[in-house]
């Protein structure tokens, strides 16, 4: 009977320092969740950093002077496009009839309006300042 006894003595000492103590599992099971915990806030750092970035690039100002006086009678809308962006708002009232497009631009106090007839610039107008 005492070998009986040493040996539960032992195990119960066994199990008790392993639930007690850090078990390899749960050492392994808390390394894992601080691991994915890092990896998801670095995940979610770089993607504000990403989004704070694409926003200032977005917001610089694209209408300028010098861009506006790019744009030429005969141009197609494409070409305007690519030199100020997609307009503001647009005005196809005028399309059925006159075959007309107005793209307005707006940045702050600005506002620069070119007409399209056949889809290319008629005319433009703007109040840009120098």
């Amino acid at each position: 009977m005492a070998n009986v006894e040493m040996i539960e003595m032992a195990y119960t000492e066994n199990t008790n320092e392993r639930t007690n103590g850090a078990s390899p599992l749960g050492f392994r099971h808390s390394f894992g969740i601080r691991h994915l915990s890092f990896v998801i806030s670095s995940a979610a750092r770089l993607m504000l950093v990403l989004l704070i970035t694409l926003c200032v690039s977005c917001s610089s100002k694209r209408i300028t002077k010098e861009n506006v006086d790019q744009v030429t009678e005969g141009m197609s809308k494409k070409q305007v496009e690519s030199i100020l962006g997609p307009p503001t708002s647009l005005d196809n009232k005028d399309f059925v009839i006159m075959k007309k497009t107005t793209y307005i631009y707006r940045q702050g106090k600005d506002t620069i309006t070119i007409v399209f007839k056949d889809d290319k610039v008629q005319s433009k107008d703007s109040t840009l300042s120098d």
